[in-house]
């Protein structure tokens, strides 16, 4: 991937990360993990990992697109996760991480349904403890976001999002948090929090749930995943350093 260069007012990726307190290894929330392991969508795994229609760009059949029906859609979703979590000297990104693909999969289940949450109204912002205030599932949200997200990128600089500089990305990106694009039946800043959030537990959630590719999310925090037991080192007085398991790993 190309250096990082900064733009004339000096925004980054880097910068629009610590902007919005997305810095690498920040405390995540458990939106998407509850539940939620295995395929969700009925799909037999024979049947994904046949999709090879829907496997562009993956690492291996199994990452077969399961929710994006169209391609332009998945490259803006690619597009913004890699801008929300970028390449840089620390590791990989969201996009080789497989984050898109972990989006996709949970899109395709529960959590974009919002299968046992309660869902009626009224409807309004309130605090964070006051949970889910929205009357569109996380999977109509997601479909009007990605698609306002190119909407303006065609509008404003007559180019596909995922084809734009990453300065003109990023400004786009900060108008969704700032709650200054139109969407329907919620606000831009919650959708833009719903994909930050699910960038974020892409990249360290266990493998298992589609992201996290080769746990190298966990690599670059040095943090040792699904060990079953710490009683050989608890007396150590040095850091001791662990390969990091999946739970993948304790069924092989």
């Amino acid at each position: 991937m190309a250096e990082n260069n900064d733009s004339k007012d000096g925004m980054t990726r880097r910068k629009f990360i610590q902007n919005t307190g997305l810095v690498v290894g920040g405390a995540l929330g458990g939106g998407l993990l509850g539940g939620l392991i295995g395929n969700q969508t009925g799909q037999s795994p024979e049947t994904a990992e046949n999709s090879a229609e829907n496997n562009n760009g993956a690492e291996s059949p199994s990452e077969a697109r399961m929710f994006f029906k169209r391609q332009d859609d998945f490259n803006v979703l690619s597009a913004a996760s890699e801008v929300i979590f970028p390449e840089d000297e620390s590791g990989p990104g969201a996009v080789q991480l497989g984050v898109p693909y972990y989006i996709d999969k949970q899109l395709a289940g529960g959590y974009g349904r919002n299968a046992k949450e309660y869902m009626k109204g009224p409807f309004f912002e309130g605090e964070p403890t006051q949970g889910y205030q929205a009357a569109l599932t996380r999977d109509n949200i997601f479909l009007q976001g990605i698609r306002r997200i190119q909407q303006i990128s065609s509008s404003e600089f007559n180019t596909p999002f995922q084809d734009l500089e990453e300065e003109n990305q990023i400004a786009i990106l900060e108008e969704f948090e700032s709650g200054n694009i139109s969407m329907k039946g919620i606000t831009s800043t919650q959708f833009f929090e719903l994909l930050r959030s699910a960038t974020l537990e892409g990249v360290y959630a266990d493998p298992i749930y589609g992201g996290n590719r080769g746990m190298e999310g966990w690599k670059m925090k040095d943090y040792p995943g699904a060990q079953m037991t710490y009683t050989s080192i608890m007396e150590d007085e040095e850091f001791s350093e662990m390969d990091p398991v999946s739970l993948r790993d304790h069924h092989s």
